[in-house]
């Protein structure tokens, strides 16, 4: 038995251990999943396979960091490194850099984020004499995402202004060379498809390969492993259908609970101890989940029999329910020192955060709500990523008008809008317009001095940013330097403190850059530009572990994270399920996320919900969840808390709230 292996227990040790031929690993919440692939990745290593034949797809960023620290820590002589491990996107942006040719791109082509996406939609429209405000630019990119993954068209584009704007939204991103999220999925497929040499070539690569979160997948991302990976099948997958909870982002639970239909004969390991919560919280979430027809049965249990029970209040309102909440985290944070960060308040929709937020504040609780500005959503940083994208592929529209006049440079609002006329006119990229001797003819002569000036610049530093070996932190704080981007940053400055913070924001931005070239020098400003943006688009933007406070997150963005004490507020008919799962059939995924709730708790969980609710400014009579009739009430305590406070308050509560007000004085 490896030193890998052995502190495992049999059903992850049988995971761990077995190589060849199909393998699903049915890794219910908290039962050491992550642990399990590490071991089973560090024992292939140890027998003899060379890691660069390894594959390890993971669905974030931030997962697939921590199996990279984790593989590297346990496999020694540096092999762990070589392990080709990223997210399905990763995987795809570096096929497609190399084989992009096949597909009708060039290797240099840009990746755009969300708001870029919808700057070129908003052009479409307009090109087809649309006025974007009359259009919901998010609604119509996500109906063309959906499309995308589905491989299906939105109609004929002569008849239908969907299917022309997507016919056009295509043409042009092919023009400029950039590819939206989608694309990378949709043509790294197509790639693997439908060009035998390229195929077998990265199948000689990855010889074996693995998916976590395989529940997540949806069908395009199928047909990339089943591309992928050919007889005997050398794949193993990681998921948990209990934990589906995406479908409507696509997510085909069919492919965990089929699997046995795309790879024959796979071996099947359930793990089912969990380490992380108490046997009340597994018995009422597993009496919960076995209501869900067609899943692959398993029961979670632990060897901690913990002293709580799961409680079940009903309270009036919101109001009271939020405050119910906020008095029990002061309570337990100044009679028994608990942490902040030990707390979790997890909803279902956005709406019910604010009264949970008003409650807090009023007692003053410090707390988080997970979806912060990015970084990279930053004024500063965008102005110099938009510059180092037109290095890249002076193509980028949308970055070349971003920086076009910053610093101001003479290169006016008109003068642009002239150069983006002209581009949709001559059908090429505003780039190409700025170097059209015809077009500059037809310009002032200060306007036309101060483009040329620009583009000289922009060629200047071409060059060197896509030639192999240079330094890119140098090459950009020399760029930084010659446009006197830190002038211009004073000048915009209200005050001292804003041009700190923007300057810092520099300074982090070249660290990025720095620490980017001493781990993949050979990908070049390509490369960054890719993980700049694969790790910030479609994930989660803000780090929890960085902030303080009682975490306020979404059941859907709690998914993979645990707290020891855990509130599920709302637990009623209409927010959970949610009122449009009956219309869409979606009654089971609602279920499933109310176990992804339940799962999250190590040892504390309160569940509740009130009896009226405002909705649309008036107060509605609310009725309990009807998942609250399949809990089992062997671990539960049912508590009306209406009725509870109106009640003569007793001498050991007095004595409790009067302990909790000495130890919050002496704190302070």
């Amino acid at each position: 038995m490896s030193s890998f292996t052995g502190t495992l227990n049999p059903q992850q040790r049988e995971a761990a251990t077995h190589i060849h031929g199909p393998l699903l690993i049915l890794a219910g919440a908290g039962t050491g999943k992550t642990r399990v692939v590490t071991a089973r990745i560090a024992h292939m290593v140890n027998e003899g396979i060379d890691p660069k034949n390894i594959l390890a797809v993971t669905f974030t960023n931030k997962a697939a960091t921590e199996m990279r620290h984790r593989v590297k820590d346990m496999v020694r002589g540096g092999k762990g490194g070589k392990v080709v491990l990223g997210t399905f996107h990763a995987f795809c942006a570096r096929l497609l850099r190399e084989f992009a040719s096949h597909v009708g791109y060039k290797n240099n082509f840009v990746i755009y984020s969300q708001g870029e996406q919808e700057s070129l939609l908003k052009r479409v429209l307009k090109s087809l004499m649309v006025k974007d405000e009359t259009c919901d630019t998010t609604a119509l990119l996500s109906r063309i995402s959906k499309a995308k993954n589905d491989g299906t068209s939105l109609g004929d584009p002569q008849k239908s202004l969907d299917a022309a704007v997507m016919e056009k939204y295509g043409d042009e991103m092919r023009a400029l060379n950039v590819m939206d999220f989608d694309d990378l999925l949709v043509l790294g497929v197509k790639l693997l498809e439908t060009v035998a040499p390229v195929r077998a070539t990265v199948q000689s690569r990855h010889h074996y390969v693995m998916v976590d979160e395989f529940q997540d997948t949806n069908s395009l991302q199928m047909r990339l492993l089943r591309a992928l990976v050919p007889a005997p099948y050398n794949v193993c997958v990681v998921g948990d259908d209990d934990q589906s909870i995406y479908g409507w982002r696509g997510a085909e639970i069919t492919n965990i609970t089929q699997f046995e239909d795309f790879f024959p004969n796979p071996r099947v390991v359930k793990l089912e101890e969990n380490y992380r919560s108490t046997t009340p919280i597994l018995h009422t979430s597993n009496s919960l989940i076995k209501n869900n027809a067609g899943r692959r049965p398993k029961s979670l249990w632990s060897r901690n029999n913990g002293n709580e029970p799961v409680r079940l209040v009903a309270t009036q309102d919101e109001k009271e329910e939020a405050d119910m909440i906020a008095k029990e985290v002061e309570s337990a944070r100044f009679s028994s020192n608990q942490p902040w960060e030990d707390f979790a308040v997890l909803f279902r929709t956005n709406d019910q955060s604010r009264v949970l937020e008003q409650a807090f504040r009023q007692r003053k609780i410090p707390y988080r709500v997970v979806g912060a500005r990015s970084f990279f959503d930053r004024r500063e940083v965008k102005d110099i990523l938009s510059y180092l994208n037109i290095l890249h592929n002076p193509h980028d529209d949308i970055a070349l008008l971003r920086v076009l006049n910053t610093p101001t440079r003479g290169i006016g609002t008109a003068t642009a809008e002239l150069a983006r006329d002209r581009s949709m006119e001559k059908h090429y990229s505003v780039w190409v317009a700025l170097c059209d001797e015809d077009f500059l003819r037809q310009i002032p002569e200060k306007a036309r001095l101060a483009i040329r000036n620009f583009t000289a610049l922009i060629s200047k530093y071409s060059g060197p940013a896509n030639t192999q070996g240079t330094q890119l932190k140098q090459m950009t704080e020399a760029l930084i330097l010659e446009i006197a981007y830190m002038d211009h940053l004073k000048k915009a400055a209200k005050d001292p403190e804003d041009f700190a913070g923007w300057e810092n924001g520099i300074k982090e931005l070249l660290n990025s850059i720095s620490n980017f070239e001493e781990s993949n020098r050979s990908e070049g400003l390509g490369g960054f530009l890719d993980q700049v943006m694969l790790n910030d688009e479609r994930e989660d933007k803000d780090d929890i572990e960085k902030k303080k406070g009682v975490c306020l997150i979404t059941l859907h963005a709690s998914k993979g994270l645990e707290f020891p004490i855990v509130y599920l507020p709302g637990i009623e008919q209409g927010i959970l399920p949610h009122k449009r799962s009956y219309d869409e059939g979606r009654v089971d995924e609602e279920r499933r996320l109310f176990y992804v709730g339940i799962t999250r708790a190590k040892q504390k969980l309160t569940i509740s919900h009130t009896r009226t609710r405002m909705k649309w400014g008036q107060k509605q009579t609310s009725l309990p969840s009807p998942f609250l009739k399949e809990l089992d009430r062997k671990y539960i305590t049912e508590l009306d808390y209406t009725r509870h406070m109106n009640e003569t308050v007793t001498v050991e509560e007095n004595t409790n709230f009067f302990s909790g007000l000495r130890a919050m004085l002496t704190q302070e």
